[in-house]
């Protein structure tokens, strides 16, 4: 079993976080008009006994007081394409030179970003792409979507990338049409093939966190150093960038996949929104 610690770059307490990625998710649902999740509307099917996690806004309060127990209305599926986040939980991810790490980053914005879906009922499934074993199929239970939030935050910093080996895994169990989003520095090689694929029959979105020093190291002549993830040691130079963003950016939406580059160092918020927004994200499953 891996021995797990509390993500140091993430300054913020269990409770702080929670206030965080709410405020997170108000903001991208900020006025019904201008949300970027739009609801499509259920069509009611059945009630069934309440059981714990279910949303409370579901509860059916005529039959709960005609029996005694509390019942949940259940609704044929919903008319919007369902999300899948793809976060990338390994080692590289946790590396940083700023307060929020590129990890803590990820975990904040798919916490958020999961529960504004949910309030427009896009149900939300979760799929960790590292070591660990963290798979949750699309859901509209916002309680499921802070438990699996909190586990996030817990992490050993050994963990190596499976970004590509889990698109392939979870690629055909995907029965409709989805949107996945990936956040991750994309430090996975074989990551752009694994995904070219999925885009195929899916909405794909990349969200690629990255650190500044990633960028270069400046005043640095040759240096060694060694890949977080694997160990394996390597030869670079100070005036090398590391991460060709401009190229990947091209290469992603050649491939058809969006794709939005995020610095730690810089504003996050304000380019995530426009962003969904301008990819016109939430909207039905009618393309």
């Amino acid at each position: 079993m891996q021995r797990q610690v509390q993500l140091n770059p993430d300054p913020v307490d269990a409770r702080q976080f929670e206030v965080t990625v709410k405020q997170l998710a108000n903001s991208l649902n900020f006025g019904q008009e201008e949300s970027v999740f739009h609801g499509g509307g259920l069509e009611y099917a059945q009630s069934r006994l309440y059981v714990a996690g279910d949303p409370v806004k579901f509860i059916d309060w005529k039959v709960s007081a005609r029996v005694g127990k509390l019942f949940i209305k259940e609704y044929q599926e919903p008319k919007q394409i369902p999300l899948y986040l793809l976060l990338d939980t390994s080692a590289s991810m946790c590396i940083t030179s700023q307060p929020l790490s590129k990890y803590a980053w990820a975990v904040r914005i798919a916490t958020g970003i999961a529960l504004a879906a949910q309030t427009s009922m896009t149900p939300v499934g979760l799929l960790g792409c590292g070591a660990r074993e963290l798979h949750v199929r699309p859901t509209l239970s916002r309680n499921l979507v802070m438990e699996w939030s909190h586990k996030l935050r817990l992490h050993d910093f050994l963990e190596e990338t499976s970004l590509a080996k889990r698109a392939r895994e979870v690629a055909p169990s995907l029965k409709r049409r989805t949107t996945v989003i990936v956040l991750s520095d994309l430090h996975d090689p074989d990551a752009f093939a694994a995904l070219q694929v999925m885009s195929q029959e899916h909405d794909c979105l990349v969200l690629h966190l990255q650190d500044p020093a990633e960028l270069n190291i400046k005043g640095a002549g040759i240096f060694r150093g060694s890949e977080a993830e694997s160990g394996r040691s390597f030869v670079g130079h100070g005036r090398r960038a590391f991460i060709k963003s401009e190229e990947w950016k091209s290469e992603l939406t050649r491939l058809g996949i969006d794709y939005l580059h995020l610095r730690t160092d810089q504003p996050i918020l304000g380019k995530l929104r426009h962003f969904l927004n301008r990819r016109g994200f939430g909207g039905s499953s009618g393309r």
